[in-house]
């Protein structure tokens, strides 16, 4: 008979580790990365780049620091040839998650500092990575259309270069302040599946890229990413806004999942909905079609009045990219070109601190059984 353990299904509510990086107060409500509120980070106007240099820093750059970090970020945008031609050999309709993942662990063989495991070396290639992993999305979006990928240019943003390299033009002024937007809400979510899974990994002294690899195959599972792009198809399933209460009802009636709705941790509203609500109403106006974001709020309503759950940071993103025109199938890998912040600064805090993560499971098995030869049996 097993000794009780404590065990809690899916480790719900296990401290693992200590971090410095991210602190989600379920409660309240808030979202903190490495002291600052997501609100006011959002609210002040703070771009991407600034995010990522506080959570691997721990400080917000000044000016001079930012200009140069932002430089650095963009000058290694491009990638190297040999996995461009990688992603030009591979089928067409192959799903964007497992091309991300697979595209990432080529791209390790070609970074200048592979064997190398110092600090310097490791900052030098999470900076690759938070750069390449938006041209890898891109490229092989362009690709499968039959186009050629679309060379950054190094003085765009993060945000607005992904518009860039993606279209082949530059984006609008919204576009750029609203992907921004997006980028920060999904940086960081402190021990989320799959920043567990590269800490595991880097637990092990494997190196970054195998550590992000490790992410990129946990993001790829449906439970953990996917969820915006699943909620985008259930509006296009509804189709019409009057049709959007009676199509939820019987949803619940039949006791259908509903995509974009509660959290493991939030027992209040997601901080990040409250952002991705705003600027879906927004995109919706610019686009001149506010239909899907009138369609989320009447589902928002009724599943908050009829089963108490709030929307998640999933529920408006979908409407929000969708307004922008960007693909469905694009939204896990959008989740990866933000989330690959936080990942990277996970990792880099396991190697400063490491000890390998190996847990223990509550035996439920037989005990006490006896061999009996193959000639008996």
């Amino acid at each position: 008979m097993a000794a009780d353990t404590g065990f809690k299904a899916g480790l719900e509510d296990v401290v693992a580790n200590t971090s410095e990086i991210c602190f989600l107060d379920g409660k309240e409500g808030r979202l903190i990365f490495q002291g600052y509120d997501i609100h006011d980070l959002v609210n002040g106007g703070a771009t991407f780049e600034e995010v990522v240099y506080l959570l691997w820093h721990g400080e917000l750059p000044s000016k001079t620091e930012l200009k140069a970090f932002t430089e650095k970020l963009a000058s290694e945008r491009s990638l190297p040839e040999p996995v461009l031609e990688m992603l030009k050999r591979l089928p067409k309709d192959a799903n964007a998650m497992a091309v991300l993942r697979t595209a990432v662990s080529h791209l390790g063989l070609y970074d200048p500092d592979d064997g190398d495991e110092s600090i310097e070396a490791n900052l030098r290639k999470a900076a690759r990575l938070v750069a390449k992993i938006p041209t890898i999305v891109t490229s092989f979006e362009r690709i499968r259309q039959g186009l050629e990928p679309v060379a950054p240019i190094p003085e765009l943003s993060a945000a607005a270069s992904f518009f860039y390299q993606l279209r082949g033009e530059r984006p609008s002024a919204f576009e750029e302040k609203a992907f921004n937007t997006a980028l920060i809400l999904h940086a960081d979510h402190e021990l989320n599946a799959s920043t567990f899974s590269a800490r595991v990994t880097a637990g092990t002294l494997s190196d970054m890229y195998s550590a992000i690899t490790s992410a990129i195959g946990t993001l790829k599972g449906p439970l953990h990413g996917g969820a915006n792009e699943q909620v985008m198809r259930m509006l296009l399933e509804i189709g019409e806004k009057d049709q959007a209460l009676s199509w939820i009802e019987e949803a619940l009636a039949n006791k259908k999942k509903i995509m974009g709705f509660g959290h493991r941790v939030y027992r209040t509203e997601d901080p990040r909905a409250t952002h991705l609500r705003q600027l879906s109403k927004q995109a919706g106006e610019l686009a001149g079609e506010t239909k899907w974001f009138e369609m989320s709020q009447i589902i928002e309503q009724f599943v908050k009045e009829k089963k108490g759950l709030n929307a998640n940071v999933d529920f408006y993103s979908a409407s929000t990219y969708y307004a922008m025109g960007i693909p469905t199938h694009l939204y896990t890998p959008i989740f990866a070109c933000s989330r690959i912040s936080g990942w990277t600064a996970h990792v880099l805090e396991q190697y400063r601190n490491n000890r390998l993560i190996r847990p223990r499971a509550e035996y439920v098995g037989k005990v006490d059984r006896k061999y009996i030869p193959i000639a008996e049996r």
